[in-house]
This record gives C-alpha cells, sequence and structure tokens, in this order.
C-alpha cells in the first residue's frame, strides 16, 4: 500500500493560514479562468463548460475554503521542490519534464480556474496557481513508488492580462480513503510561486460522482471503481464540512472533459 492510501491520516496535516498575504492586497483582487491552447483535450461538440465566465466580477462569493496539501505537495515543505525547477512552468502537465520522460496516461482533462477576490470579484493579471494530482493509478509523482522518478501531473501557469489560464491533465484516480481531487496552490506572482513565497491559499477540487463513475468504467481505472465506492463526500477527510464551493462544474465525455471551479480568495 502506497502512503497515499493512508489519506485519512495523511490529510489531517497542518493548514496554513493566507490572511496576512491577503491584508497586502487590501482591495485588490484576484482572477483567473481558462482559455484553451491547441493541445488541450476538446470536451464533446455537444456540450460546453457551465462554469463562471472569462472575466466575472461577480462579488459577495464564498471564500474558498483553506485545506491541507496532503502528503505530496512537491512544494519543498517535505522533501521535493519542484517548484524551483525549469520547466514547471507549463500548461500541459500530463508528461514530466527535466531528466524524467514519463507521460500520465487517462481519460483526457482539461482544468480551468477563475480566482477572484471573494469581497470584490475584481481580477488580478499575473498571480500564479501551482496545480497537482494523482495519475489514474492513484500515484503521486515524486513521492509514490511507482512514479517516485517522474514529475508529471504537476504545473504553475500565471495569469494573463485579463486572468486566464488552463491546465491540460488526464483524469485522476479515486484511491483509499479520499475522494477524487485536484490539489492547487495560489500564489500572488508567478515569482513567489517559483521562488518559495508567501501563498494566497491552498485547497483541493472535488469532482462530480457521475462524471468520476462514468470515467472508472473506462480502461485503466479498475482500483478507482472500488476505491470510489469505499468513500463519499460527506465521509471525506477534507470535503466532509462542505463542498458547495469546491465541486467543479465537470462537462464532456471520456473523449475529453473539461472541469471549470470559481476559487474566491
Amino acid at each position: 500500500m502506497h502512503d497515499h492510501d493512508r489519506g485519512l491520516e495523511f490529510d489531517l496535516a497542518t493548514l496554513r493560514s493566507r490572511r496576512s498575504v491577503l491584508a497586502l492586497f487590501g482591495g485588490a483582487g484576484l482572477a483567473v479562468i481558462a482559455g484553451c491552447a491547441a493541445t488541450d483535450p476538446t470536451p464533446s461538440p455537444a456540450t460546453t463548460s457551465t462554469g463562471t465566465a472569462a472575466g466575472t466580477t461577480a462579488a459577495g462569493l464564498e471564500e474558498i475554503p483553506e485545506e491541507t496539501a496532503g502528503p505530496f505537495p512537491g512544494d519543498g515543505f517535505n522533501g521535493p521542490d519542484v517548484l524551483t525547477e525549469s520547466g514547471i512552468v507549463r500548461g500541459d502537465i500530463r508528461s514530466s519534464f527535466g531528466s524524467a520522460s514519463g507521460t500520465a496516461d487517462g481519460v483526457p482533462l482539461r482544468i480551468e480556474l477563475t480566482v477572484v477576490e471573494a469581497d470584490t470579484g475584481a481580477a488580478l493579471p499575473g498571480a500564479a496557481v501551482y496545480v497537482w494530482h494523482c495519475d489514474r493509478n492513484g500515484d503521486y509523482s515524486l513521492y509514490s513508488d511507482a512514479a517516485a522518478d517522474q514529475n508529471y501531473l504537476r504545473g504553475v501557469q500565471e495569469a494573463d492580462d485579463t486572468g486566464d489560464l488552463v491546465y491540460t491533465s488526464i483524469f485522476p484516480a479515486a484511491y483509499a480513503g479520499r475522494w477524487p481531487h485536484v490539489h492547487f496552490e495560489v500564489y500572488p506572482t508567478l515569482a513567489d510561486a517559483t521562488n518559495a513565497g508567501t501563498k494566497l491559499t491552498t485547497s483541493q477540487l472535488a469532482l462530480p460522482q457521475d462524471v468520476c463513475e462514468t470515467v472508472y468504467a473506462t480502461d485503466g481505472y479498475d482500483r478507482s471503481v472500488r476505491n470510489l465506492a469505499g468513500t463519499s463526500l460527506e465521509r471525506d477527510t477534507v470535503f466532509s464540512d462542505g463542498w458547495d464551493s469546491q465541486l467543479a462544474t465537470v462537462t464532456g465525455d471520456p473523449s475529453g472533459y473539461t472541469a471549470t471551479l470559481t476559487v474566491a480568495v
């Protein structure tokens, strides 16, 4: 059993405060939503994302909960620091970079985030988001035995002038003790993200049950069927206290899904 299969214990790690960082920006807000690169997996032509539209300035949003980064952040907190490596700033996170050469296989997933200031909804172009998650076997690069020599499914993006960014990835597995999820850290700037700067927030994105069940019926996700059946959002160690602001809107089909989430900080 990999360490992350003991998520019920590990994912109760110390949460990190971001209030002092937010105070530095006063009323300035932060907005991020995805645009699609040429290599992005494309959702079914019959469906379109129902997530928050680019450029949103809606105020009074529910603040995203601060969550544990878990045992495998890769941000230098408990070992490897992938954030300082050349190549981490990228949109397509399916393959490893640098001296590693592996690629994570799985159902295509495009991750679109819209990060806003909870009180005002105002955008802050230039903010950076670090995203990471497990592969379809439930393994985390840099940590799990089967993927310790890889750094795939990790990447940083900088919001452009309109606050847009996107990640091209694969649908993560459900591993023992945790609901299917994607980790992310939000930083004020790209320099903060790649130089061990202070975070604005650390949180997690939850994936809808019906989509998970469809994905896990496809080849390569056999273990996820049993693991998903053994947990629920209500019993998950992270999402059990409420997940409305963390549950992504997911559209598409097994040929390619898009997950969108508004992240209010």
